[in-house]
């Protein structure tokens, strides 16, 4: 049986919008979404349907699914995937790179053969580091020839990396500046917001953090993912343990071919069964060869 360890999750009302539970809940209410979408983007939002947090995709059931932090859509059909990071995992640009694969494979139907009809769509990456070293809130990339900088391939798809750290306030709007301060600082205490829009969505955020049936919501999933964690580390101690025996194994049988027992004669003195001595044999055969080649 599993267990839960000692360890305690950090209290609701201290996570930051940087904390994926608490972005995807604030962002799930569409006001608190368009407002964020609309600053980040400088252009009037209006979604079509109701955010979706953790939405899981993948491209077929043997591939790794993602779960989208947030996903929503608007009334022109754009998709819009706004992540939250709060450690430098040194792969984000490919990690966009495969987001935005796994949802393109999911939004032409079966049937359709022309590729226009692919819905225009943004990633958006927010976090509390420099990505590129460039000290810019924000990194905007679209596709471009480089033999002629100004000829864009308008293949729709636009990558957006924010970095709370920025210094190049002249560059940005006063307004980007101070969201992107109320998600690193959510809980500074005192703060105000001069865009309004923004003040409430810190209004709200606080009532998020002192709702009770989100505050259990917040504990079910800690509790999920520790058990998830846990899961996962004993699947690779029996994982660890059946490599270990398979190559006890492995050993014991070649010592014993040596000797010039054959398959049964070895299933016998292992107690092992005579059908996987035999394919263990031949998996010692074949490593065999290729040392000779």
């Amino acid at each position: 049986m599993t267990m839960i360890t000692n360890k305690t999750p950090k209290p609701l009302t201290e996570l930051t919008l940087l904390d994926r539970f608490l972005f995807n809940e604030v962002m799930e209410q569409p006001e608190n979404l368009r407002v964020l979408l609309e600053i980040i983007l400088g252009k009037e939002i209006v979604l079509k349907y109701l955010p979706e947090s953790e939405k899981e995709t993948r491209t077929s059931p043997v591939n790794r699914f993602i779960k989208l932090d947030v996903w929503a859509m608007d009334e022109d059909d754009s998709i819009y995937d706004t992540e939250v990071q709060q450690k430098n995992t040194y792969n984000l640009p490919k990690r966009s790179r495969y987001y935005q694969g796994v949802i393109d494979s999911r939004l032409l139907k079966p049937g359709i053969a022309d590729f226009n009809n692919l819905n225009d769509l943004f990633i958006i990456i927010i976090a509390p580091f420099d990505l590129f070293k460039k000290d810019l809130y924000l990194y905007t990339f679209r596709m471009q020839c480089e033999e002629s900088p100004g000829l864009h391939l308008d293949d729709g798809v636009t990558r957006i990396f924010l970095n709370t750290h920025g210094k190049n306030s002249r560059d940005v709007s006063h307004d980007l500046i101070e969201l992107l301060h109320l998600i690193e600082h959510t809980n500074e205490s005192g703060k105000t917001y001069q865009n309004t829009e923004l003040q409430k969505m810190s209004e709200r955020v606080r009532e998020i953090q002192n709702n009770s049936e989100v505050s259990v919501k917040y504990m079910q999933a800690w509790e999920e993912r520790v058990i998830e964690q846990q899961e996962a580390r004993e699947e690779g101690r029996i994982e660890g343990r059946m490599e270990g025996r398979m190559e006890a194994h492995l050993i014991q049988i070649r010592k014993k071919l040596m000797k010039g027992l054959d398959a049964g004669q070895i299933a016998e003195a292992l107690e092992l069964d005579k059908t996987e001595v035999e394919a263990l044999i031949e998996e010692i055969r074949s490593d065999e060869k290729m040392q000779e080649n």
